[in-house]
């Protein structure tokens, strides 16, 4: 092209090498770029949503939130710790630290009923007793019972079935005496849940008018439907293992079906392995006998003991019905014959 000056401008050279030059950035950034960077942040926290529900052990989780600083700061959002499985927020004594707590704390604060429960229980059973006397001790009791009753008024059976407990037994912050009425009331709202321990327990509350008009009828028949209901579990364990035996390695039939004694919640394991401890390091707390229970007396002579050997103490009458069909009914003798037995022994041999 002619210019009026004279010179020739050729605006075809003078372009081309630009539009070589931007192709050439556009394809370096690409290939520099990540794929997960380009994801948008509500992308990112779906995925972690369903990661956190179908994780079966806490390490799973943590390994993802450890990624990255951003699967780090997404991981924390509560949408994520909302969805968290209860095995992914099960954590043990030997892992228990202030990190921990604080975790828990953030899946309760979201919404999560399963944290709330068992972050519950730890703070009102476990810090609670172990800073007993203190204004430690009453301070986490009373963030226990908060945490309780914040999962009970969304409808969580097993938190509404403790705070039953605990007005049975009475004792919990202040020393005001046992609440038997609201007790039973929270004993109803967990047998309408759907709580076999709880239907149990209120059987035996009408059969002995503890809270209640006496009622046998109504009692023996609520008896009656808890023991259908722990009977039916076993069935149904067995047929969501059978679905899942493809995945899984199988099991004998007859075997799941016998096994008639449902594994402790987390939270109870976390109390049994917590007080072993305090044994080992010298401080006794009198616990509940059943292996799946395991909660400790708040006061002395709380518990109530069995009346034939009165070696064992129950925090609730299901408790002492559970553990005598499964190990105390064959175990359990007079105090008598068992000083017999002791004084004999030498004899025998």
């Amino acid at each position: 092209m002619r210019t009026r000056s004279g010179f020739h401008f050729d605006f075809e050279s003078k372009l081309r090498p630009r539009k070589r030059m931007r192709a050439e950035v556009v394809e370096e950034t690409v290939e520099k770029a990540d794929l997960f960077d380009c994801l948008h942040d509500d992308i990112v926290i779906v995925i972690l949503s369903f990661v956190s529900g179908s994780a079966e052990r806490p390490s799973d989780l943590l390994s993802v939130m450890k990624t990255c600083k951003r699967m780090n700061r997404l991981g924390k959002s509560p949408f994520v710790l909302k969805k968290a499985a209860l095995e992914s927020i099960s954590i043990g004594v030997k892992n228990w630290s202030q990190p921990a707590h604080k975790f828990l704390e953030m899946c309760a604060d979201a919404g999560n009923l399963e944290a709330c429960y068992l972050i519950g229980m730890i703070e009102f059973y476990c810090l609670g007793i172990s800073n007993l006397g203190g204004s430690d001790g009453v301070m986490f009791m009373k963030k226990g019972l908060r945490s309780l009753i914040r999962a009970t008024k969304r409808g969580h059976a097993l938190a509404t079935y403790s705070l039953a407990v605990i007005c049975f037994n009475g004792g919990a912050v202040r020393k005001t005496g046992r609440h038997l009425r609201m007790g039973v009331a929270l004993c109803i709202r967990a047998a309408q849940l759907g709580h076999v321990d709880a239907m149990r327990e209120l059987g035996h509350c009408y059969l002995d008018g503890y809270g209640v008009p006496k009622n046998v009828t109504k009692g023996v028949q609520l008896i009656r439907d808890a023991n259908a209901r722990e009977l039916a579990a076993p069935l149904n364990n067995l047929s969501v293992q059978s679905v899942s035996a493809s995945n899984k390695q199988s099991c004998h039939p007859r075997k799941v079906a016998c096994d008639c004694s449902p594994e402790p919640h987390p939270a109870n394991r976390f109390m049994a392995e917590w007080f072993e401890r305090m044994k080992d390091l010298g401080r006794r707390v009198q616990v509940c006998a059943n292996s799946n229970c395991r909660r400790p007396e708040l006061r002395r002579f709380e518990f109530r003991r069995c009346s034939t050997c009165a070696f064992v103490s129950y925090c609730s009458r299901a408790c002492q019905v559970v553990h005598w069909k499964m190990d105390h009914g064959v175990l359990c003798t007079t105090r008598t014959r068992w000083l017999e037995g002791l004084v004999n022994a030498p004899n025998r041999n």
